[in-house]
C-alpha cells in the first residue's frame, strides 16, 4: 500500500505523517482527535497545550478501554472506576502543573 501524507495542526503545533493508511481513515481519525481536544479543553477549562494534549490522550485512551470493557463483558464501568479514573487523571494533572513550574 502506498503511504499518505497528512499535515497535522492541532493546539499550535503543525507537522506532517505518512502512513499506510488511507487518507479518508486518517482524516476522519485526526477529526476525532480534534474534536477530543476541543472537549477536553471545555470540559477542563485547560489552555495550555501540553496539559490539553496528554489529558486528551489519557482521556482517549481511557474511553477506548470503556468501550472494550463494555464490548467484552456487555456492562457500565462501576462507579468506583469512574471515580478513580477521575482521581488519576486529577492527579496527574498536578504533576503537569508540578512539573512545568519548576521547569523540568
Amino acid at each position: 500500500m502506498a503511504k499518505t501524507n497528512l499535515r497535522i495542526e492541532v493546539l499550535g503545533t503543525s507537522f506532517s505523517i505518512a502512513a499506510e493508511e488511507d487518507s479518508e481513515y486518517l482524516n476522519r481519525l485526526l477529526e476525532r482527535y480534534q474534536l477530543a481536544v476541543e472537549e477536553t479543553q471545555t470540559l477542563t477549562g485547560l489552555k495550555d497545550p501540553l496539559k490539553v494534549a496528554i489529558l486528551t490522550g489519557f482521556l482517549a485512551y481511557d474511553k477506548y478501554l470503556g468501550v472494550c470493557s463494555r464490548h467484552e463483558t456487555e456492562q457500565e464501568l462501576s462507579i468506583r472506576e469512574e471515580q478513580e479514573t477521575e482521581k488519576i487523571t486529577r492527579h496527574l494533572i498536578e504533576c503537569i502543573d508540578e512539573i512545568l513550574e519548576s521547569g523540568a
